[in-house]
């Protein structure tokens, strides 16, 4: 009788099959056998075994430091002590690697290099080539063209083709005016303050609602027109490509 035998006893004690019990403690069900026929060569050492007796009687009630007591003296040899350190110790030892100074050397031996072919190259040349030639000056990007908007591009040529209507209103007192275009767009509606000069361009035809006919002095395509009416007499007035009249 052995230690395997008392744990067979103690498994059949509590009802409990070879099957059961490995569910129980996650120990293979060849492993359980082996053990209860006191052959403990399939646990891989005593070290491991002992760990199966201790986890198998902690199962089925009885106490594991017993039986693992009970498993050493079976085994005719109580053993040390495993220290945690040697049981996971590392298989492959971890490299520290050590820094490394500047290889000065090589540094050197490139600096050299370079000397040389310059060297070289002057001699053959005759000349000594002109930084600029080595690392040629960085290329300047041209700020982007105004003409580069296709709006502007648009207005441009239409005001070359003569289409666009030019007005220009100078206000002598501050005056309300209100410019559309020829399909009734906004382009301002709001207060002109005194002494201030706007320009509006539109294809063909141009909308102008004066809030006081004589603060204001006008230009059309480019033709002084003076004030387009009295002073405090609000006027609706349309300018096209032909050649404006003064009211």
């Amino acid at each position: 009788m052995g230690i395997g035998s008392d744990l067979a006893e103690a498994r059949r004690s509590m009802g409990l099959t070879v099957g059961q019990l490995s569910e129980r403690t996650r120990v293979r069900e060849a492993l359980i056998h082996a053990m209860e026929r006191e052959d403990f060569s399939l646990c891989g050492g005593d070290f491991y075994a002992r760990g199966h007796v201790r986890n198998v009687a902690k199962i089925l009630g009885l106490d594991p430091e017993a039986a693992v007591h009970r498993y050493d003296e079976q085994r005719g040899d109580v053993p040390p002590p495993v220290r945690a350190a040697k049981v996971f110790q590392a298989d492959t030892p971890i490299k520290i690697h050590e820094r490394r100074s500047p290889n000065w050397t090589m540094a050197m031996a490139v600096a050299l290099i370079i000397l040389a072919v310059f060297g070289v190259v002057k001699t053959m040349g005759g000349q000594s080539v002109p930084s600029a030639e080595i690392f040629p000056a960085p290329t300047k990007v041209p700020p982007p063209s105004k003409a580069a908007d296709p709006r502007r591009a648009a207005s441009l040529a239409a005001e070359k083709r003569g289409e666009l209507v030019v007005i220009q209103v100078k206000a002598k007192r501050t005056s309300w005016l209100d410019v559309k275009d020829g399909r009734d767009h906004v382009l301002f509606s709001g207060t002109l303050k005194a002494g201030r000069t706007s320009v509006w361009k539109a294809k063909k035809k141009l909308k102008v609602t004066f809030g006081d006919g004589g603060a204001v002095l006008l230009q059309v395509n480019g033709k002084d027109m003076g004030a387009p009416g009295r002073a405090g007499e609000v006027l609706n007035r349309s300018y096209g490509i032909a050649e404006p009249r003064k009211p």
